[in-house]
């Protein structure tokens, strides 16, 4: 005998808003008063897996499973591991930038990793990471002593210690561009994060930093630059200062420059290499940019100073005997070795106050060159080409600034169009 179902069977409840179907996670509440839930996601290694989330209430616990299950149906996986961003960082900075950029980038990154972003970031979760931790790492950056966070005070001789290391703060606040170097940095790596789907998105990008304001020495004037070539006749490196003023060359790239890379025949030299000091040593480095290896055209005075350089560096070589080491330099030390990049001051400093230029550095030799190129009227892209800039908009916003003369001098065949 067969019992017919009664209607509860035939025609069962619909299901309440607290029970969820098959796929869409499981949520309860932790006995610490926490919700947690779980679902199936897709993992960046191909699998799908059970994934967890936290929170204090039920409502969020079930929009974060809805977040991660959308993202799963549009194809973006979770990550397969959980990283500590320090972590992260030290991976990073191994794997790949050092593999792909100059090594003088490499070191920058890392004095920006370790004295900065590790100190606040470094135990923080890198899936965990809020736009809210960037911005506390740039306040604390901001409002930290430089001298403090880099220990420069510490580093100096006991006599001269002053600041941090006697317990005296000297408030060597960084400035604007050393925060946008740290956000930076740290917006680098988490792109590469992305990119290799260990994190969803880069929250470094939320966040915004104030744009440091360059102020550019124009350099000196044309009749400083003719008291400089002349006060240098006597200088070893008179040649260096003729080039710097000519071809805007950069202090790195004449003191990596070899005679393999000058033709004073055809009249023309290559910047292929620099010297820069990389971790406590000096090395030979690729050129800045694709745009910084560059041919130049040797003219008139260039080839003169160049020709006297030489034969006066094979006496210099012949007076150094057993102790002259070659290594095909043109401006080396006086021995023959590559010179320590600071030493030029010693042959700068006199120079530039026999003419008058007391505060301007040597650098500002390069910007001499260019904005006298370009009060000269010469096409931007040829002068960009020549300074070796990698886009011309560097040769026009930085560079470019009129002078007073220039201004008032506009503004005068403005009034005799219409005075």
């Amino acid at each position: 005998m067969t019992t017919e179902p009664t209607p509860d069977e035939r025609f069962p409840a619909p299901r309440t808003g607290k029970q969820r179907a098959n796929g869409e996670g499981t949520i309860y509440k932790r006995q610490d008063g926490r919700y947690e839930g779980a679902c199936y996601v897709l993992i960046a290694d191909g699998t799908i897996r059970r994934r967890r989330v936290y929170a204090r209430t039920r409502k969020e616990v079930v929009e974060k499973l809805a977040a991660l299950q959308r993202q799963s149906r549009d194809g973006i996986p979770m990550p397969t591991r959980s990283w500590k961003v320090g972590e992260y960082l030290a991976y990073w900075l191994e794997h790949v930038v050092r593999p792909n950029s100059k090594p003088k980038t490499h070191q920058g990154y890392e004095v920006v990793v370790r004295v900065h972003i590790v100190p606040v970031l470094g135990t923080r979760r890198l899936t965990a990471l809020q736009a809210a931790d960037v911005r506390r790492l740039l306040a604390h950056v901001q409002n930290r002593c430089r001298c403090c966070a880099e220990e420069i005070d510490a580093r100096r001789p006991e006599k001269r210690r002053r600041c941090c290391a006697v317990g005296r703060c000297c408030a060597s606040f960084p400035s604007i561009r050393t925060l946008q170097q740290v956000h930076a940095v740290l917006r680098n790596a988490l792109q590469n994060a992305v990119r290799e789907e260990l994190i969803m998105r880069n929250v470094a990008q939320l966040v915004r930093v104030p744009s440091p304001k360059y102020r550019v020495n124009r350099g000196i004037s044309a009749e400083q630059a003719h008291e400089l070539i002349e006060a240098s006749q006597d200088d070893r490196l008179h040649a260096l200062y003729v080039l710097t003023l000519y071809l805007g060359m950069r202090r790195a790239e004449l003191l990596g420059l070899r005679w393999s890379d000058v033709d004073l025949d055809t009249g023309h030299l290559e910047i292929v290499q620099t010297l820069q000091r990389v971790d406590g040593e000096l090395r030979f480095v690729p050129a800045k940019t694709d745009a910084s290896e560059r041919t130049l055209p040797l003219v008139g005075r260039c080839l003169d100073v160049l020709r006297k350089h030489r034969a006066g560096q094979s006496w210099e070589a012949s007076e150094a005997g057993d102790a002259w080491q070659d290594h095909g330099l043109v401006f080396p030390s006086r021995i023959g070795t590559p010179m320590e990049p600071d030493n030029l001051r010693r042959s700068w400093y006199p120079l530039r106050a026999r003419v008058g230029a007391h505060r301007v550095r040597f650098h500002d030799l390069r910007h001499t060159c260019v904005t006298l190129l370009l009060d000269l009227g010469v096409p931007p892209h040829i002068v960009r080409e020549i300074a070796g800039h990698s886009d011309i908009g560097v040769t026009m916003k930085i560079y470019a600034h009129a002078s007073l003369t220039e201004k008032r001098a506009a503004l005068q065949k403005l009034d005799g169009r219409i005075g």
